[in-house]
């Protein structure tokens, strides 16, 4: 009855394994039930006691697992008759302190070496085709990486001979894909410089050949007699205003050159903004009458000081107020406008009635050799350097420039600069 209840309890155990057989001995080796599988089924069916032999239990190797538990170990033929080469891990069995008996469990190791070879060729089918996976994977992601860098390697050499209009494409939004927008952010930054050093020349080339040609010319009129003496005085007043426009041109790149190398250093100190702005107007005067403008100077008071480098400053202030007169239609408005903020500082403005802005110029017209004939730009007598001089001393004294243009008819620049009372004493 125990072996049968045994039986009942293994079996569940052995179901899905025909590999294994189960035996069930007496303490002295006598075997009292065995499973075998079916052949014609496949099923798991049991013998009992009676015809069944013993077993020599002193074949069995005493083995002490990890968890301390003991179990006895067998690989060989365990059963002559039957010649099977098995592997048997025996366990006994104790009730009351007393050895009953032991339980055995058998695997045929000719099925089990063919289960580890089917293992095995499987395990290894898989790695080939993970394997061949594998490279195929690294091949397209190592081409979509390589191909990038080969064309930002062809728009290198394409810059180095000087052509800026050569663009990377740019495939999905990985870390390569960054560095291809940023390699395209590089080229059109280097291209627009490229065109606007390209404009500065061909400004700068036709502001110094047009007066140098004027001078040379009635200096060579005068020596050779061609023009009469009596006109001497007014041919040499034309050279002497294209000598200061000469002078003008060299100033203005001089300054860039100072300002952007560091060189020129910033002196604070507090002054009447004021003042400086009615000396300017004042320097103004013939411009503004014969443009027969309607000046409006507001200020907040008579009197208002700002803490800043004041050469610097009214070189800002002129320029703009130049600026200003340049584009004012004749007989339009020139206002000035100083007016304290909220958050204690000056509001320097200069609005002019005449050319506006368009929204596509308004912020380039503080660039470098910024000079177009839509812009604001349009000068015959510069060369697009006057404003960006101007925003370069205002961001160097931390402070905001702006351009406006609310209406068509018109347009208003103005910049902050601190007060006294919220200066920082440190020379720049």
């Amino acid at each position: 009855v125990a072996s049968g209840m045994a039986a009942r309890l293994l079996m569940p155990m052995l179901g899905r394994n025909n590999s294994m057989d189960l035996i069930l001995t007496d303490d002295l080796g006598k075997v009292l039930l065995t499973t075998y599988t079916d052949k014609n089924t496949g099923e798991k069916r049991i013998v009992y006691q009676g015809k069944l032999g013993e077993i020599n239990l002193d074949r069995l190797e005493r083995y002490e697992n990890e968890d301390g538990k003991r179990l006895l170990i067998f690989n060989g033929v365990l059963d002559k008759e039957s010649g099977k080469n098995v592997r048997v891990c025996a366990k006994a069995v104790h009730t009351n302190n007393a050895n009953r008996g032991y339980v055995l469990a058998l695997s045929d190791i000719e099925q089990d070496t063919m289960l580890y070879r089917d293992l095995r060729g499987t395990i290894t089918k898989n790695a080939l085709w993970l394997m061949i996976a594998a490279v195929i994977a690294v091949y397209f992601v190592s081409a979509r990486i390589v191909h990038p860098l080969k064309e930002m390697k062809a728009a290198a050499k394409s810059f180095a001979e000087g052509d800026f209009s050569t663009r990377v494409t740019v495939y999905g939004r990985d870390e390569i894909s960054e560095l291809a927008e940023a390699f395209n952010n590089m080229a059109q930054s280097l291209d627009s410089f490229d065109k606007m050093r390209n404009s500065f020349l061909a400004n700068v080339s036709h502001d110094l050949r047009t007066p140098m040609t004027t001078i040379a010319g009635f200096i060579d009129g005068i020596t050779s007699g061609a023009i009469p003496p009596e006109k001497h005085g007014y041919y040499l007043n034309i050279i002497s205003g294209e000598v200061h426009r000469l002078s003008r041109l060299v100033s203005d790149l001089l300054d860039i050159s100072r300002l952007e190398s560091g060189d020129r250093k910033f002196s604070f100190t507090p002054f009447n903004i004021c003042e400086i702005a009615r000396l300017i107007l004042l320097s103004f005067e013939q411009k503004i009458e014969k443009k027969r403008l309607e000046v409006i100077f507001e200020t907040d008071d008579d009197d208002m000081e700002v803490f800043a480098d004041k050469d610097a400053i009214h070189q800002v202030v002129y320029n703009l107020c130049d600026n200003a007169i340049k584009f004012a239609k004749d007989g339009g408005k020139l206002a000035v406008s100083i007016t304290a903020t909220e958050n204690r500082k000056i509001r320097f403005s200069v609005f002019d009635e005449g050319q506006s802005i368009s929204g596509e110029d308004i912020n380039l017209v503080f660039d470098r050799f910024y000079k177009t004939d839509k812009s604001r730009g349009l000068d015959k007598n510069g060369v697009g350097l006057g404003l960006y001089i101007c925003k370069t001393i205002i961001d160097a004294h931390g402070e905001e420039i702006h351009a406006e243009s609310p209406s068509d008819n018109g347009a208003e620049f103005w910049f902050t600069l601190k007060t006294p009372n919220t200066k920082n004493n440190k020379n720049v």
